[in-house]
């Protein structure tokens, strides 16, 4: 039986087709852009992401023929809704969580929310990073839209529902719209009549790994499946990653190296609010039944594409010219000791505990002697500092890690997964399919139509070990050292750099 998982990101979308044994039969990917229409701004054209989607399906299809598809499941990014009516049209374009719209709303939700109790709701604190206050806009800013829309559906569902399938929502994709209860597994009707949203715009909502369907004939005839491929509930990317990892147990957690580096950890019952609140740490069911996770992240693999667009932008197109990646020759160029840099990763908006968007990036250390390599290290190393503060603040929630499994595009650099063992000071795991999401939508696939009795037994039969890094010896030493320098430094220049944002916004 062929198992097909999708994975919906950002910046492309991929799909893959696996025997049951967790090998690989087939694959595509696209990629497609961020649109930015005003500023502040950030959307999916949901017509142009479907048509990718529709054509990697298909694609990834007719490269499996000797093992046809049937079952399937999506892991998608969090946040962005679809506007569809009942007719399965698509009405309007997925507003990302880092647009700037719906931010004017905080302050009413915040005076008429207590925050403890959104958290022991939610599982979430209050930011305009959720769907939420994106809705509130539409709500507001565009009513005709508002009120055509039937359906508000998350990329997971969405995909789901355009292939023929119920319109459902898995409980961890849910989540990521601070409109579900984590307790009740249901929407909540507290937050709905607070905010002043028709929660019956919201797709019903299931445990991953619950068959919803079957791709429909006009579909399944346009995209070359087989007639009556059941369609099953997939997980947010974050927990599909997980389950794709091997990351279905307390103590080890996904380390997935991408677009964001993000730690995934799983446990099993719910920690108090005020502690996770205390380090801006989220609460979120895992895909693995009877689990919840958390999540720990920043921008990682972004910061180092901005190192390659912007110290190697004449190799990165004579790489794409040969079809090839310019990123194991630029991380070649990196010394085998630490940078000796100290990069402050706030190039974006950070992730917990303090989702600063007023802080700027930092790379201190320069001389005229500083090699390009460097650079891209103290870029990794910073980011990992970064990791390694929010991991070390987990002993105040009862929440433990003992080792990773890194999945990601960044999982393949040899250099990478071994400068994060050393300065976690932890073992790290490498799979032999490190683009994880895909692989855990597609063990949801087969826990959804019975090829497996539970996602551990798919975990099992599909996810293997390709390697193990142990931290170095010589290296944790001289990384502690370095992580100390780290930690002392955004006491001393935080506030700088929150004056240099704002002069920075006056400026644009």
């Amino acid at each position: 039986m062929g198992l097909l998982g999708i994975d919906i990101g950002t910046s492309g979308c991929k799909a893959a087709v696996f025997h049951s044994d967790g090998s690989c039969a087939s694959v595509a990917y696209e990629e497609y852009d961020v649109s930015r229409t005003q500023p502040g701004w950030a959307e999916l054209d949901s017509v142009a992401v479907w048509g990718a989607v529709q054509r990697t399906i298909s694609r990834a299809a007719s490269g499996a023929r000797g093992d046809p598809v049937r079952a399937l499941a999506v892991s998608s990014l969090g946040e962005a809704l679809v506007p569809v009516s009942r007719q399965r049209i698509v009405l309007g374009d997925a507003i990302l969580n880092f647009d700037a719209r719906g931010a004017s709303y905080l302050p009413e939700l915040e005076a008429a929310l207590d925050a403890v109790r959104l958290y022991e709701i939610t599982g979430n604190t209050l930011g305009n990073h959720y769907s939420l206050t994106k809705l509130m806009w539409l709500r507001d800013q565009a009513p005709r839209l508002y009120q055509q829309t039937d359906l508000l559906l998350p990329w997971g569902s969405f995909v789901s529902y355009m292939l023929g399938a119920e319109p459902v929502v898995d409980y961890s994709l849910a989540n990521r719209t601070l409109l579900f209860d984590v307790g009740n597994a249901g929407w909540s009707e507290e937050l709905g009549c607070v905010a002043g949203l028709d929660l019956g715009k919201m797709p019903h909502v299931s445990a991953s790994g619950t068959a919803i369907g079957v791709v429909s004939d006009v579909m399944a005839d346009a995209l070359g499946l087989p007639r009556n491929v059941t369609v099953v509930t997939g997980a947010h990317d974050q927990c599909a990653n997980a389950v794709g990892a091997g990351a279905t147990t307390e103590g080890l957690a996904m380390y997935g190296i991408g677009t964001y580096a993000c730690i995934v950890a799983p446990f099993a019952e719910r920690r108090d609010a005020r502690a996770m609140m205390a380090q801006g740490l989220n609460t979120e069911h895992h895909a693995a039944p009877g689990l919840y996770v958390t999540f720990m992240y920043n921008h990682g693999g972004s910061m180092l594409k901005w190192y390659r667009n912007t110290f190697a932008a004449v190799e990165h197109q004579r790489a794409l010219q040969a079809g090839r990646s310019v990123y194991p020759e630029l991380l070649a160029e990196m010394p085998a000791e630490p940078s000796g840099l100290v990069v402050l990763p706030h190039f974006a908006l950070t992730g917990p505990p303090g989702f600063m968007s007023d802080s700027r990036g930092m790379v201190v250390g320069l001389t005229l002697e500083t090699p390009r390599g460097a650079i891209a290290k103290g870029v990794l190393e910073g980011c990992t500092y970064y990791m390694r503060s929010c991991v070390e603040a987990l002993p105040q929630t009862g929440i433990s890690i003992d080792g990773y499994r890194a999945v990601g595009g960044g999982s393949q650099s040899d250099a990478w997964v071994q400068l994060s063992a050393d300065i976690l000071n932890a073992p790290i795991e490498r799979p032999t399919v490190t683009e994880a999401g895909a692989l855990g939508a597609a063990v949801l696939a087969g826990v959804g139509t019975g090829v497996f009795d539970s996602v551990e037994q798919g975990v099992e039969a599909m996810v293997r070990v390709e390697r193990r890094f142990e931290p170095r010896s010589r290296h944790v030493p001289l990384y502690n050292e370095w992580y100390a320098l780290y930690t002392s430094l955004w006491p001393r220049v935080g506030g700088f750099l929150a004056e240099v944002a704002r002069a920075q916004d006056a400026l644009s």
